[in-house]
C-alpha cells in the first residue's frame, strides 16, 4: 500500500491516515488504495520540465553561432593583418653594413734601446784576453784562500776548536763571504783593480776607455758581491755574453783591459 501526500508529496508505504511530515490526512478513497501507481507530485514534474529546458539550451550552445560584425567595421575597409616582429628579427632582416676602420700603427724606434746597451771601446782600450782575466781571477782566489786559512789558524791558536759540524760550515761560509766582499770592495774602491789584476798588468776602465768614476767603482764592488752570492754565476756569465763581460762589468759600465786608460776621455 503506497500513499502519497497531496500537500507535500511525501510517499509512504504504510497504512496511515495522517502524513508524518505535514500532518495532512491522506484521502481515504477506495480507488487510491487500490491504485498501484501513485500520482506524480508537482515538484517532480517541475524538475523534469527544468531539466528538459536545460538540455535544450545545452544542445543549442553546442552549435557555434556566427560572430557579430563589429559596428566600426565597414564594407569598404580592406582586411589588414598586422604581424608583430621581434627587434632581433628586424635587425637580421636589415642589410649588413661593413665598416672599415683604418688605424695607423706607429713605427717603433729601437735606436734608443740599442744605444742604451753600451759596448767597450775596443779601438783605444781593447777588452783583456779571457786567459789573462782567468789568471788574475786565479791569483785572487789563492789570496782569498790564504786569508781565510790564516784566519782559521789564528782562531785555532787562540784556543778555538775546528769541528766539522753543520753550524760550523755555515759560520765558515759567512766568514769567507765577508773576507771576499772586503777584498774586492776595498781593492776596487781604492786602487781600481784587485791584486790579481795588478800583478797581471790589467786595469778597470769605463766603457769609453777613460778612468771610471767613484760611483762606477762602487757599483762594481756591488757586482762582485752579487756574482759571488749566486755561486759565482756572475763570473761565468762572460761565457755567454756577446762582449764576454761579467755581471760586475754590466752593472758598473766598466770592463777590464790590458791597456792604460785614456786620460783625455770623459767618463
Amino acid at each position: 500500500m503506497i500513499q502519497v501526500c497531496s500537500q507535500c508529496g511525501a510517499v509512504s508505504n504504510q497504512d496511515l491516515e495522517v502524513c508524518p511530515f505535514c500532518e495532512v490526512s491522506f484521502p481515504q478513497t477506495p480507488s487510491s488504495r487500490q491504485t498501484d501507481a501513485p500520482e506524480e507530485p508537482e515538484w517532480r514534474r517541475e524538475v523534469a520540465r527544468r531539466l528538459e529546458v536545460y538540455r535544450s539550451r545545452r544542445h543549442e550552445n553546442s552549435h557555434p553561432q556566427p560572430e557579430p560584425v563589429l559596428p566600426f567595421a565597414t564594407e569598404h575597409s580592406p582586411a589588414v593583418i598586422t604581424t608583430a616582429v621581434a627587434p632581433r628579427t628586424i635587425a637580421r632582416l636589415r642589410p649588413t653594413q661593413h665598416v672599415e676602420i683604418h688605424v695607423s700603427q706607429p713605427q717603433l724606434d729601437f735606436s734608443v734601446v740599442e744605444a742604451h746597451r753600451v759596448h767597450p771601446a775596443a779601438a783605444s782600450c781593447p777588452l783583456a784576453e779571457p786567459k789573462a782575466r782567468r789568471v788574475a781571477g786565479l791569483i785572487d782566489a789563492v789570496v782569498l784562500a790564504g786569508v781565510l786559512g790564516g784566519f782559521l789558524l789564528m782562531f785555532r791558536s787562540l784556543g778555538g776548536q775546528l769541528e766539522f759540524l753543520k753550524i760550523n760550515f755555515a759560520i765558515y761560509g759567512a766568514i769567507f763571504f765577508l773576507i771576499y766582499f772586503l777584498y774586492f770592495g776595498l781593492f776596487t774602491l781604492f786602487s781600481g783593480a784587485t791584486l790579481g789584476m795588478q800583478l797581471n798588468g790589467l786595469s778597470v776602465v769605463a766603457m769609453d776607455g777613460g778612468f771610471p768614476e767613484t760611483r762606477q767603482l762602487a757599483w762594481r764592488s756591488f757586482g762582485y758581491f752579487l756574482s759571488g752570492a749566486t755561486l759565482f754565476l756572475g763570473f761565468l756569465w762572460a761565457l755567454w755574453d756577446e762582449d764576454h763581460l761579467t755581471w760586475q762589468d754590466r752593472i758598473s759600465h766598466t770592463y777590464v783591459t790590458s791597456a792604460a786608460p785614456n786620460e783625455h776621455s770623459e767618463p
